[in-house]
Formats: C-alpha cells, structure tokens, sequence
C-alpha cells in the first residue's frame, strides 16, 4: 500500500522508468548489452527505491491515553531538556526521531485529543541532525492537547533532501492516536516535547516504529 501523496511521484517516475528501458534498448541492446542491462539495473533500483520510500504500511495502534506512540520510523537521536520557545516559552523534553530516506515517512498522531495549534513554517534545508535544524529549516508545529498529558507539541522537520512536509492537523480537530497526520518527503526528523518529568521509555540510538513503539507509559492515571 502507497501513501496518497507519493500517488503524482509514483506515476512520473513509472513513466520515466519505462522511457528509460525503451530508450535503452534501443540504443544499447543490440551493440552495448552489457551496458543496456547495467543500465536497466539502475533503472529498476530507482523505481523500487520510490516505491518503497512511499509506502504506508497498515499498522493498527493500540489507542489509549496512557502511553505516546512513536509519530514516525526512524532511530531516536535526541532526549533531552530543552527550552521550546515558539509555543510553551519554557523547558520540556524533547525526543527526537531522525528518518533516513528509506524508512517509512508517514507521520502519525502519538496521541489522542485536541489539535490547540498548528503552524507551517518556511526555511532553510540544512541537514536534518544539525543543531539549528528545528528552529531554522522547513517546518510545521503541531500541538495536541491530552487528557492525561496536558499539551504535547510535535515538530516536523525537513532534512537537506525533504523539499516538501504535508501536514494534516488543524486547529480544533479532535484526532485520534494512530491515525495519519502528514508526511515528509525525502529525509527528516519529528521531534516531540514533553512535560518536564515525563517517563520516557526509549533510549538513544532505539529504531522506533511508528504507532508501535511506546515513546512514554503512565500507569494508572
């Protein structure tokens, strides 16, 4: 199954792919076979590597507001405090995901509740790791208030190949935990901010999957 929004991506990359065979075997078959199947070796690896970029795995979540789920695939590289200062102005947790070009790219809701903010922002495409990337690069904020956790913030950043983050939330949507929150295109990172004092329940260098990994449990509240 393909996500919506490489549908445009898929179709042209089909086409040039099949172009390309053609061309190819016209031009090589006959004289150059050698070349023609190296050729069409690096043809079929480009198609399948877009394929595969825009693929969205049915994953069903076990929904429940006790626990945040991992938003995205990817490896967890960051936990720590840090001072958020577009949204709450104040210090939270922040854990952040980075998403290599071959994980799975659809970004879903960790939580359960109310959309209270949601933000585009233009900007530069520096690497996705890099320091400045969160406050600098391309980017949507997202707040999503909680029943048991208050308001969560989750950032979608662009990388230095992401040229496009397609965003679904809007400002007083009630959104369910699992469900399809957007996608960023070619290389990123989420990063989601907590409440001081939040449990985490991964540790960096973790591979998180998205709707399943457990990003914080709270028992019994």
């Amino acid at each position: 199954m393909f996500h919506k929004e490489g549908g445009k991506i898929i179709l042209i990359a089909t086409f040039l792919s099949v172009l390309g065979v053609f061309v190819a075997d016209y031009f090589l078959s006959e004289n150059f076979p050698i070349i023609f199947k190296i050729v069409g070796a690096l043809i079929l690896v480009f198609l399948v590597l877009i394929l595969q970029f825009f693929r969205n795995p049915t994953r069903i979540a076990d929904n429940s507001d006790n626990h945040i789920l991992a938003p995205v695939d990817g490896k967890v590289v960051v936990i720590e405090e840090v001072y958020e200062s577009e949204y709450f102005k104040d210090k939270r947790l922040m854990v952040s995901i980075f998403m290599s070009p071959i994980n799975v790219h659809v970004t879903r809701y960790c939580v359960n509740g109310i959309v209270k903010y949601s933000k585009y922002h233009p900007g530069k495409y520096l690497v996705a790791w890099h320091p400045k990337a969160s406050e600098e690069n391309e980017r949507t904020t997202v707040v999503i208030e909680n029943r048991v956790y208050g308001e969560i913030l989750y950032r979608q950043i662009a990388g230095a190949l992401a040229r496009r983050i397609v965003n679904y939330a809007q400002e007083g949507m009630r959104v369910v935990q699992g469900k399809d929150a957007g996608f960023i295109k070619f290389g990123s990172r989420v990063d989601i901010y907590l409440p001081i004092g939040t449990p985490i329940n991964v540790k960096l260098g973790d591979k998180a999957i998205g709707n399943k990994t457990i990003i914080s449990k709270k028992i019994n509240e």
